[in-house]
């Protein structure tokens, strides 16, 4: 049986609150009072608004360092490639809630910019085959990056369960990879 902590109650009331008013609309005091607690109950697990966003995305984002590590083991381009895109989808899947709450919130996407992890994702597009210099080359990377990212985040997939959206997500990144 998982106890869940003070913390993880905490990151789900805010992750909640951020889907209902955004991050610059929730303020520390929501959150304490959807919890019960007082402010500073708050500033006892987080010092600010952004480490609490931080500490919701960041699972996710420090996740791209061993997707691209794991794909980087395997033998050949072929290969490497379909463990990178396993990887990116089955991330795209385990924070689906966290994608359509904050994928286009300018905190967040302030946050993400300067967010160390972001190196990986360079990795994780060279595994995919994005540093080929030609136009279709790149025109699928964006694709990808975009596409896959932000499926999460689309209304049109709520209702699909876990496994299908991850295999229909993998069939294709994998069409778009054969350009």
């Amino acid at each position: 049986m998982h106890v869940v902590s003070a913390r993880e109650r905490l990151l789900t009331a805010a992750l909640d609150l951020f889907a209902e008013h955004g991050v610059s609309g929730t303020s520390l005091q929501m959150i304490a009072d959807r919890l019960g607690v007082t402010k500073a109950a708050v500033y006892h697990q987080f010092q600010s608004k952004d480490d609490i966003v931080l500490a919701v995305i960041d699972p996710a984002l420090n996740r791209l360092g061993p997707i691209a590590d794991e794909a980087e083991a395997q033998r050949g381009n072929a290969a490497r490639r379909e463990q990178v895109l396993a990887g990116v989808v089955d991330l795209v899947v385990g924070f689906r809630k966290v994608s359509a709450t904050l994928s286009f919130d300018p905190v967040v996407m302030r946050l993400v910019r300067a967010h160390p992890a972001l190196r990986n994702l360079q990795r994780i597009r060279r595994l995919l085959g994005g540093t080929a210099p030609d136009p279709g080359s790149r025109v699928r990377m964006a694709v990808i990056a975009g596409g896959l990212m932000m499926a999460g985040a689309d209304p049109a997939v709520t209702g699909l369960d876990d496994e299908d959206f991850r295999d229909h997500l993998l069939a294709a990144g994998r069409r778009i990879l054969k350009g």
